[in-house]
């Protein structure tokens, strides 16, 4: 991208362009592409700030055009054929003289071979010179230019003991991807952080940079890549779906032909997996995962909502490639359909942007959706070209149940193995994965106040005593398998049972569970009633042998 608009700046130069304004973070490489080019051109280069004026050759600040309208008369009375580099101008460009000050030189450096370069980071044009000045947006470096870099940084430490920096190809590409939308000082603040921490070049570490721009933002929130595929039970045709594109944005995926997947919603019943898939991705594919709350978009200024939908759309694309996750979608966009009378469109006119951005979007940014309730989505979001594909996420059948206890297990420090899941999963129909992981808490705290490890048994006791979802919402599952039969893909292959099944299942488990402790009661029952009766016995013996008073 550098590479363009330095080419680019080249262009306007020659064409004895008088104004250039550059939007860029990043001074330095502004600067030295600038002195590239003036040097090529046989040009000098003269750079202002408002602490040194035109420096002088040997460094020393020039105390006379320290003054903005001093920097301007300067550039025009200077014989030199020169660029004059402008840095943080936008601060006083709105100023009613200095503003008249840069049309009058407009013509002048017209007819000369002297170049005006204004470098800020934000972009502040008064209407009056909107005529005047070109701008330019200087691009971050380059996947070639962050290469050299790190290129750069291997041959520094590469006779350093105990610091790997050996990489594959697969490795380098995936560093290089995870610094892109990084500036060049940032990349390599970055680079050499991951080598003092890890010893090596470490994706989590250099992920972690991108937060800083994330967190910066107030509209995304980070979130670091803790689970992978391995940590969520079942959803065996998502999982596999999910792990033939982990490679989907290499540059050896371009060549073969693919292009970069777009993004995937997730539909289903609350509580079985869908935001807990959204967090396994990142992990899966090493990139950073980025969650948009709807919420915070809505502000009480005109326009301004839109305009922070626009700020976290550039945020994400800033930092890509990278996951964009939107939980439950269909509550920030119910009001499509009203909100021409009840927020004067507001909701209307952000959703047109997010959905034109999604449709256009050229940036590799994958975007995970999650909803609950389809009958509240727009039907726009539902059409092909929004979405590579759209997944039903159905409550788990018998063996994923059994593979989410020992997820839940394990993650408790606790061993699968010494706990019967099948009958735990046996007596589980119609639990999701959420309501299975508190059942497991349940029961350790019920064991935790008996004093003891934790049973089988205390997870059954728990299970018998909720009611899931699933019996209390019977009717509204039932309406969303039957819409998803045939307009979504399923996430799992595995049969699950039918809501009729599930409430059959339901009911027996309890009532066997309810037969088995009465059983148990009335056990203990009996014992209790033996222990009573053998000590009267003993005693009535021990009355009998024992000698009397008088020796009788």
């Amino acid at each position: 991208m550098s590479a363009r608009t330095d080419r680019e700046l080249e262009t306007f130069i020659r064409a004895r362009y008088p104004i250039i304004y550059i939007v860029s973070w990043e001074e330095k490489r502004v600067e030295d592409a600038l002195r590239t080019i003036a040097r090529e051109r046989g040009k000098k280069l003269h750079v202002w700030t408002n602490t040194m004026g035109f420096s002088t050759t040997s460094g020393q600040p020039d105390n006379t055009t320290i003054d903005p309208l001093a920097a301007l008369n300067y550039i025009i009375h200077s014989p030199d054929q020169a660029i004059f580099l402008l840095k943080d101008f936008h601060t006083f460009i709105g100023e009613f003289r200095v503003t008249r000050r840069l049309r009058d030189l407009a013509p002048i450096l017209k007819n000369s071979y002297k170049n005006l370069m204004i470098v800020s980071p934000i972009l502040k044009l008064p209407p009056e010179l909107e005529k005047e000045i070109t701008v330019v947006d200087y691009g971050l470096p380059t996947i070639e230019e962050l290469g050299e870099m790190l290129d750069n940084l291997i041959r520094q430490v590469s006779d350093r003991p105990n610091v790997n920096t050996n990489l594959t190809d697969l490795e380098r590409e995936q560093i290089l991807k995870a610094a892109q939308g990084l500036t060049a000082m940032e990349a390599e603040n970055v680079f050499a952080k991951s080598l003092v921490e890890k010893l090596a070049f470490d994706v989590d570490v250099i992920l972690s940079e991108k937060e800083q721009i994330v967190r910066k933002s107030g509209i995304l929130e980070y979130y670091p890549s803790n689970e992978g595929l391995k940590d969520v039970g079942g959803l065996d045709l998502l999982k596999e779906w999910m792990e033939k594109r982990t490679a989907s944005f290499t540059d050896k995926a371009r060549e073969f032909g693919l292009p970069e997947p777009r993004g995937i919603l997730l539909l289903g019943v609350q509580g079985c997996g869908k935001s807990l898939t959204a967090k396994s991705i990142g992990a899966q594919w090493k990139l950073p995962l980025l969650r948009l709350d709807i919420g915070k978009i809505f502000a009480g200024l005109v326009g301004a909502s839109e305009e922070n939908m626009r700020k976290a759309i550039r945020v994400a694309e800033s930092v890509a490639p990278a996951i964009l996750w939107l939980d439950e979608l269909e509550k920030g966009l119910s009001g499509t359909q009203s909100s021409g009378s009840s927020d004067g469109g507001t909701t209307a006119r952000v959703f047109s942007t997010f959905l034109t951005w999604l449709q256009e979007k050229t940036v590799p940014v994958f975007v995970v959706a999650t909803a609950n309730q389809v009958e509240m989505l727009p039907p726009e979001l539902l059409r092909k070209g929004r979405f590579d594909e759209i997944f039903f996420i159905d409550l788990p059948a018998r063996q994923e149940r059994a593979d989410i206890f020992a997820i839940h297990l394990r993650k408790r420090k606790r061993d699968p193995a010494k706990y019967d899941l099948e009958a735990l999963a046996e007596a589980t129909p119609g639990f999701s994965g959420a309501e299975i992981e508190q059942l497991v808490v349940e029961a350790l705290y019920d064991a935790f106040d008996a004093g003891r490890d934790l049973e089988t048994e205390d997870i059954l006791k728990a299970a018998t005593a909720t009611v899931p979802l699933s019996m209390t919402m019977r009717e509204k599952i039932a309406y969303l398998r039957e819409w998803a039969d045939t307009r979504a893909r399923k996430a799992s292959g595995a049969p699950v049972e039918s809501v009729e099944e599930q409430t059959a299942a339901f009911l027996l488990a309890r009532a066997q569970a309810a037969a088995h402790r009465a059983a148990k009661a009335e056990k203990v029952a009996g014992n209790s009633a033996a222990n009573k009766k053998a000590p009267v016995a003993r005693t009535r013996r021990t009355r009998k042998t024992e000698p009397s008073a008088d020796g009788g």
